[in-house]
């Protein structure tokens, strides 16, 4: 059995983070951990908020505004764990109080799959996508990442990004070890080559190879041209229910200044599931 954690945000209740990993250890017997970063240092108030006309701190206002935290807090537990007993699957709860990165980036190194929806921020403000702490996340998690939008819809096809390097492939791979045995599942393989090239597949006798065992019934596409603008092009035009599978995120921050994320441009461009894994 595997273990799942969806990343909840207990004063900003995702339902469809709830909803996909719920999706997701269903299909494949899974153990579901609800993680709660309950943050010592996060709250839904604002710190002027506290300050009477005087210029103090309203020490009632702030216990009765930390109440209202702590029952927003419980209604989001209760909330999980009957979509958790509705569904009938495993799962437990954690509650974590220190900083919410330093504990989450903990817990993903004991999980197979974590799960998140991509507007989390863990503050007051709402962010563009990708946000702050996804980036952040995303740079050092020690398991593959589904990242999901705002609206729950129930993945009926797998989209695996190849280009023929390691990091595609280590992505491919992680996603098979959680998924191979969904006979339901439809999955399509996507290269883009550029315009001089042929149509075959990078190591295409070596990839056919291996997804023969795990997909076997995998379709194999090759466009022409630019890879980000094909791929975003052919994804948007797609109606199917989509989940997205691409390998990202090298720990070297120096080269993300440089360059941006395939990650971070779907997660800006199409309202679908991504299932992220970067090969270290």
């Amino acid at each position: 059995m595997k273990k799942i954690i969806a990343v909840i945000d207990g004063l900003k209740y995702s339902e469809s983070t709830t909803d996909y990993a719920v999706q997701v250890a269903k299909q494949t017997g899974s153990h579901l951990v609800g993680v709660f970063l309950d943050d010592v240092t996060y709250h839904s108030y604002k710190i002027y908020e506290l300050v009477d006309r005087g210029g103090y701190v309203n020490e009632e206002k702030m216990a009765g505004l930390q109440n209202r935290d702590d029952k927003s807090r419980e209604e989001a537990t209760q909330k999980f764990s009957i979509a958790c007993q509705a569904a009938g699957i495993n799962f437990n709860v954690h509650h974590d109080r220190n900083i919410a990165i330093h504990e989450l980036l903990h817990e993903s190194v004991f999980a197979d799959l974590l799960v998140i929806e991509s507007r989390e921020t863990f503050t007051h403000y709402e962010e563009k996508l990708p946000t702050r702490f996804v980036r952040d996340l995303l740079s050092e998690v020690q398991c593959p990442v589904m990242v999901v939008p705002k609206n729950f819809t129930p993945f009926e096809k797998a989209i695996l990004l190849y280009d023929g390097e390691p990091a595609s492939v280590y992505a491919i791979k992680m996603f098979s070890y959680l998924f191979t045995g969904l006979p339901e599942l439809k999955v399509e393989v996507i290269s883009v080559k550029s315009i001089k090239n042929t149509l075959h597949v990078p190591d295409n006798q070596l990839m056919k190879e291996f997804m023969k065992r795990h997909f076997p019934n995998a379709v194999f596409t090759v466009f022409k041209g630019d890879a980000v603008t094909e791929i975003v092009n052919k994804l948007k035009d797609n109606s199917e229910h989509l989940l997205i599978v691409l390998g990202a995120y090298n720990r070297g921050m120096v080269s993300r200044w440089f360059r941006t994320s395939m990650a971070d441009i779907l997660m800006e461009e199409l309202n679908k599931p991504l299932f992220i894994a970067h090969h270290s």
